[in-house]
């Protein structure tokens, strides 16, 4: 068979995950040490006196958290995920960005810290030498990695579905580019005449017959398909996905760009010709659970003392408004549709839920939304704390119990989620927030089904940057009251 011919080692990666981070943590320290030497002792632009000498030791805080910002910006931007043809230019663009974002948050620390004998100088020398340095392995690490795959030593075996221009042209960049490490291994074709056709050395494998494609998946040991055809082929090209899913083969699409519009997708290039790389996969993978809980309890606990007072001084408030609770317990829905117990201040009279459904009836409102305009349950006070969202101050409780987070969808009631529809329950997927994009986009205004494609969109687009940008948008539609009622 033709794969016995091909002279290939065929491999997933020619590295392993955890080796560049690694080698960006041993950068950095390199990065530091080289600043304090051309700063202490060769002192060039600027002599440092007697008295403002210092040791390495004090900056080993600032090596720390110079490492942790870098690692996290850089996997949020995806600088460690493999990607045959991203431009150099953009993965030295990534590093200009992570480390200029590092060295204000270390000036910063530093202005709050305060310490006796400090440098600001040499974080401009860490900056500069670190840019240096991350730009120099990469670039040296495509030379290594275009000579190997030039030699057929990590290439990826690859099927190409389409064998018209768009097909050929694909065929083409991968043949001239060797070192991008694309082997092509045959080409399927749904038309006739193209079907039996060899071009050059890539076998014709034959039409569009889908139990072909698995008896071809298995004999050429592919790695990955490439589609070609057109959109108007939509129901083949899902029936090739599906399969090639199931046989654990990645699968990219050179897209149509005037029929098509999809979602959730990485985005490659081969020699200017688009590949979106399908991967149906949400995006909140556990390391980005585990990095978004670390953020929530940081964020709640260095705020306690002015939330923890706050929470005091609302319910003192609803102590000497009447009786009745201060606090009210109702059962939402959380992550993977598991149920909990969310916290909130009373902002209604005893017994309001017994009348819920009635007023829902005689208002006309969505009954997937639990809000009323002019609700006659709201006490004055608790008209207050709807329109300032005081009264989601106690959720913070559920935040640190893990039930909740501090951005995320709206959690809903019970009684809503029986009347969603299948897409609906996608935004069940992770742990429900505070406040999210439907909150500053609208808050009670925004109707239900555009706040469920804005918590999808959140969903598959989560990064550390989203979730600052909803927090610091939450802060101004809050005091100005906007959308709550």
């Amino acid at each position: 068979m033709a794969e016995q011919n091909a002279q290939t080692y065929r491999t997933k990666s020619l590295e392993a995950p955890w080796l560049m981070p690694l080698i960006d943590v041993a950068l950095a320290f390199a990065a530091f040490g080289l600043a304090y030497f051309v700063r202490y002792e060769l002192q060039i632009l600027r002599p440092v006196g007697e008295a403002f000498r210092s040791t390495f030791d004090p900056y080993l805080l600032y090596v720390a958290v110079y490492i942790v910002w870098l690692q996290l910006h850089y996997r949020g931007a995806g600088l460690y995920r493999p990607t045959r043809g991203r431009p150099f230019s953009e993965e030295v663009y990534t590093i200009i960005n992570g480390v200029t974002n590092a060295t204000v948050v270390l000036m910063a620390l530093s202005f709050f810290l305060q310490p006796l004998v400090f440098s600001r100088l040499m974080l401009i020398y860490v900056a500069i030498i670190s840019v240096i340095l991350y730009s120099l392995v990469r670039a040296l690490r495509r030379v290594i990695y275009a000579n190997l795959r030039s030699r057929g030593i990590g290439v990826q075996r690859v099927l190409v579905i389409g064998g018209g221009e768009v097909g050929r042209a694909v065929l083409r960049n991968m043949m001239g580019r060797k070192e991008l490490g694309y082997l092509p291994v045959g080409i399927i074709d749904d038309d006739e005449a193209r079907a039996t056709v060899d071009i050059g050395r890539v076998k014709a494998l034959g039409g569009l017959d889908m139990d072909k494609l698995k008896q071809s998946l298995r004999d050429f040991r592919v790695d990955a398909v490439v589609i070609t055809l057109p959109w108007a082929e939509r129901e083949h090209i899902m029936q090739v996905m599906r399969i090639c899913r199931k046989a654990g083969v990645e699968v990219n699409l050179v897209p149509d760009v005037f029929e098509m519009n999809l979602r959730q997708v990485q985005v490659d290039q081969l020699e200017g010709i688009p590949l979106l790389r399908v991967n149906g996969a949400v995006p909140f993978k556990q390391s980005n659970r585990l990095v978004k809980r670390a953020l929530d309890l940081t964020i709640v606990i260095l705020t306690a003392p002015f939330w923890l007072l706050l929470i005091g001084l609302v319910a003192l408030a609803i102590l000497i408004e009447g009786k009745g609770q201060v606090f009210y317990w109702q059962t939402r829905i959380g992550e993977n549709a598991k149920p909990f117990q969310m916290i909130k201040f009373r902002s209604m009279v005893p017994h309001a839920e017994d009348m819920h459904r009635q007023l829902m009836r005689e208002s006309g409102e969505d009954p997937r939304l639990p809000k009323i305009k002019n609700d006659p349950r709201v006490t004055p006070l608790g008209h207050f704390l709807r329109r300032t969202s005081l009264d989601e101050l106690p959720q913070l409780i559920n935040v640190v119990r893990g039930q909740m987070s501090l951005v995320g969808p709206r959690p809903p009631m019970p009684d809503e989620v029986e009347l969603y529809e299948p897409w609906h329950m996608q935004r069940l997927q992770v742990k429900p927030g505070m406040t999210g994009l439907w909150q500053v986009r609208g808050r009670s205004e925004v109707p239900f089904d555009e706040m469920c494609l804005l918590d999808i969109y959140y969903i598959e687009n989560w990064s550390m940057q989203l979730d600052a940008q909803i927090l610091m948008m939450t802060i101004p539609r809050v005091l100005l009251r906007q959308g709550s009622y």
